[in-house]
């Protein structure tokens, strides 16, 4: 098992009693990420306006490179960031006509960037949405693919890992479910924010058909600012919520005429944005690759840790019970978080944060994340808190 505190010390060190279950959630960032935010600041100034030529150039390649080898990834190029995954999604819809009613399907276990724009698209009847219910787990994948192959739809959406169970696709459901999609046409996307550096993804066979979505707040440990998306070539080239990034190799050209893009991720870039975040995102990367450890390692951590967690509540006869997982542990399909389903989650995540415990709630369901700035002690301790505090 890891043991990487030493590499976390000064989020470590900045609040000495906490304890922070919620790494799926607001990660800790190494200390490199430090240094990294350093950096920048210093190129900043060093470069002053020739700055963005530095960013966009071995700053954004290098970051491209790193999800490309995560994710297996033929081309890095297909690879586009942006601040968060909300901006892709407004870019994805506004590839069709506007006069165009979509009609998607989708989990009715997606996260909110997608489905808050989603149900205000069906306010205005400029959307029509199918939601494929994630329980029961066990036959989800092909629930949903049975859906996926009736047609019909603009947009097919799909989670790596649900966000609000811990329920985790393998590969070749994924595969199975794109495979079932009739329609050439049809985007198909892949919310991957809880899947990508937490589980092995190996998208080289789905890369010419995907859309694949995540980010560095979570997994990646380098804070918000750094999300990314995996553009399949030919699919939405023309994108109207289009910033003027998407001409930076062009700037300097004449503007007038038809409204240019590239054919690589770029056609989905946005306007000026803050690069700090892909400072640390490279050197977090870096720092992974030099420690040797890659998403299977990361992801074997978490489920040592979830079970040793789960071990100690189960010693000391916790109110928390191992009969409360949502997704059990002897269910191999599980993201790097546990989910207790309880209905009086909201009031058990208020006896934790009163005791300085950090966990997250989504309403019934209580999550609980571990990373690599636990140790093995740490998820005992954990356990030991929890039981303490849950104590009637």
């Amino acid at each position: 098992m890891l043991d990487l505190r030493v590499h976390f010390s000064r989020f470590l060190a900045a609040e000495p009693g906490r304890i922070h279950l919620a790494a799926h959630s607001h990660h800790y960032w190494p200390d490199v990420t430090r240094e990294a935010q350093l950096e920048a600041w210093d190129d900043a100034a060093r470069l002053a306006d020739g700055k963005w030529g530095h960013v966009m150039g071995p700053v954004w390649r290098e970051a491209q490179m790193h999800v490309a080898r995560t994710l297996s990834l033929p081309d890095p190029g297909s690879v586009v960031f942006g601040q968060n995954t909300f901006e892709f999604w407004l870019r994805l819809f506004s590839c069709f006509p506007a006069q165009k009613k979509l009609r998607i399907l989708a989990t009715d276990g997606e996260f909110h960037s997608f489905t808050r724009l989603a149900r205000r698209l069906e306010e205005d009847d400029l959307a029509e949405i199918e939601r494929v219910p994630a329980e029961p787990f066990a036959d989800f994948a092909q629930r949903f693919a049975e859906r996926a192959a009736t047609g019909g739809h603009d947009i097919v959406l799909f989670s790596q890992v649900l966000f609000n169970s811990g329920f985790a696709l393998s590969g070749e459901e994924m595969a199975r479910i794109v495979a079932c999609v009739p329609s050439r046409e049809t985007f198909v996307v892949i919310d991957g924010y809880h899947g990508f550096l937490a589980l092995p993804t190996d998208l080289s066979a789905l890369a010419g058909r995907v859309f694949y979505m995540s980010g560095g707040y979570k997994y990646v440990m380098s804070g918000e600012g750094a999300a990314f998306m995996h553009c399949p070539p030919g699919y939405g080239l023309r994108p109207r919520a289009t910033g003027w990034y998407a001409a930076f190799a062009a700037l300097e050209d004449r503007q007038d005429g038809p409204v240019g893009y590239a054919q690589d991720g770029y056609r989905f870039m946005g306007a000026t944005f803050d690069p700090t975040a892909l400072y640390r995102f490279n050197a977090v990367m870096r720092w992974l690759d030099g420690l040797g450890i890659d998403a299977a390692a990361i992801h074997a951590h978490a489920h040592a840790l979830q079970r040793a967690f789960i071990a100690e509540l189960g010693a000391r006869d916790a109110a928390l019970r191992e009969s409360d997982l949502l997704i059990p542990l002897a269910q191999g399909q599980r993201g790097s978080f546990l989910t207790f389903r309880r209905s009086d989650a909201q009031a058990l995540h208020t006896r934790l944060a009163a005791g300085k415990v950090v966990t997250d709630v989504r309403g019934d369901r209580l999550r609980v994340g571990f990373g690599p700035y636990h140790a093995e002690e740490d998820a005992v301790k954990a356990g030991e808190a929890v039981a303490a505090l849950l104590r009637d």
